[in-house]
C-alpha cells in the first residue's frame, strides 16, 4: 500500500490518485453511496490486493466502476436493452447491474463467475478520478466497501483511514447516500432485484419499460434476513451476515426493547424512532423518520454506538415501505 495520507479534492491530488491507480496501487475511493477499496480492475495483482487487504473471499465478486456506460461493452456482452434504460436513468448514481463478462476480461475481479457487476458512481470526486484514470489507460476501477470484509461500511474517510491506516484516501466528505447500490441482475431474460439499496423497484420498473421481478428467498435468519436463491448469479454484499459491527445487532419493536432493556443486565444501546422508556445508564439514539435520513445516518450511527463498548446495539424495525427496503435489508444482514 502506498504511504497514509489524506488526498483532497485539488487538481494536483485527483491527478495523484489517478496515477495511483494506473501503477497498480489501492485508493480509498467515496462515492454517492460508502467509500470504496478502489484499484484497477484490469490488474489482476492490483485486484489480488483488495482481497487480501479485506480479507475477502476471492470468489466474492467486486463492483467494477465506470465512467459512464460508454465502457460497458469493454467488460460485458450480450447486454439487453432493458439495462441500457436503466443505465440511461440511474447512471451515474446507486445502481449496479450484474451483466454477462466478456470472455476472458476481468476474472479476478468478477471472483471468477461469468458475470460482472457495473456501476457509474455519481460522487464528482469519483467521477474526477475515473476520466483521468481512464486517460492513463485505467478502463474500470474495482471498488468495493473499504472495510474489512463483514463490518461496516465506511461513509467517511476517517471510518476508511480506521480500518486501513497505511492507505491513501481521497477525502470526499460524507456519503450523501450511505448505503451501497441497488444491485438488479440483468444476465438473464427479465431484471431482477438482488440488493435493495434507494432505488425502489417501482422505479426501476418505471425506468427499464417492464417489471423488476425480486429473486425468490431460499432461506431467512432468526430475524428475518434474506439470502436469495442459488439461481441468482454471484453478487456483491448477498451474505445473509454482512455489514455487522462487534457488537451484537438486534431488531424489535419499541416494546420489544422496553421490555429487554429492563431484563438485560449487560451493556446495551438503542437507535429508534419511538420515545420509550429506558434505564438512564442505556445510550439512545434518534432513529430519523426519514428513510433516506435514515439510509445516510446508518453505518455512521452503528460505528459510533458500536465504539462505547455496549454488547448488544437495539434498532427499531424500520417502517414497511418501498422506500426503506435498503435500510431494512442492511439491518437484517447486520443483525444475523
Amino acid at each position: 500500500m502506498s504511504a497514509a495520507c489524506f488526498l483532497t479534492g485539488a487538481e494536483t491530488d485527483i491527478a495523484l490518485a489517478a496515477r495511483m491507480l494506473a501503477s497498480g496501487e489501492l485508493l480509498g475511493l467515496p462515492t454517492e453511496t460508502v467509500y470504496g477499496l478502489a484499484a484497477d480492475a484490469l490488474n489482476p495483482q492490483a485486484v489480488a490486493g483488495i482481497y487480501q487487504a479485506k480479507g475477502r473471499p476471492a470468489d466474492h465478486p467486486l463492483i467494477v466502476h465506470l465512467v459512464s456506460s460508454a465502457q460497458v461493452p469493454l467488460f460485458a456482452t450480450d447486454v439487453p436493452a432493458f439495462a441500457y434504460a436503466l443505465m440511461h436513468a440511474f447512471w451515474p448514481g446507486p445502481l449496479t447491474l450484474i451483466l454477462q463478462r466478456r470472455a476472458g476480461v476481468a476474472e479476478a475481479t468478477a471472483g471468477g463467475h461469468d458475470t460482472i457487476a457495473l456501476r457509474s458512481p455519481s460522487h464528482p470526486l469519483a467521477q474526477k478520478v475515473l476520466k483521468q484514470a481512464l486517460a492513463l489507460g485505467v478502463a474500470g476501477v474495482a471498488a468495493p466497501s473499504a472495510n474489512v470484509f463483514g463490518r461496516v461500511s465506511p461513509t467517511t474517510a476517517m471510518h476508511v483511514r480506521e480500518a486501513f491506516p497505511d492507505l491513501a484516501v481521497l477525502d470526499g466528505g460524507p456519503c450523501d447516500v450511505g448505503i451501497e447500490s441497488t444491485i438488479v441482475d440483468a444476465s438473464r431474460a427479465k431484471p431482477v432485484l438482488l440488493r435493495p439499496g434507494m432505488l425502489s423497484a417501482a422505479q426501476l420498473s418505471a425506468a427499464c419499460g417492464q417489471p423488476v421481478e425480486r429473486e425468490p428467498v431460499s432461506a431467512t435468519n432468526s430475524n428475518g434476513g434474506l439470502r436469495v436463491s442459488a439461481a441468482a448469479p454471484a453478487a456483491p454484499g448477498m451474505l445473509q451476515s454482512h455489514y455487522a459491527p462487534r457488537a451484537k445487532v438486534c431488531l424489535g419493536t419499541a416494546s420489544d426493547i422496553e421490555q429487554h432493556a429492563s431484563q438485560w443486565m449487560g451493556s446495551m444501546a438503542v437507535w429508534a424512532r419511538t420515545r420509550s422508556r429506558l434505564p438512564s445508564h442505556i445510550h439512545v439514539g434518534a432513529m430519523p423518520d426519514n428513510a433516506a435520513a435514515c439510509a445516510h445516518d446508518l453505518f455512521a450511527t452503528l460505528r459510533a454506538l458500536d465504539t462505547l463498548g455496549v454488547d448488544q446495539i437495539w434498532v427499531e424495525t424500520p417502517p414497511t415501505g418501498d422506500e426503506w427496503e435498503g435500510v431494512r435489508d442492511r439491518l437484517l444482514r447486520a443483525s444475523a
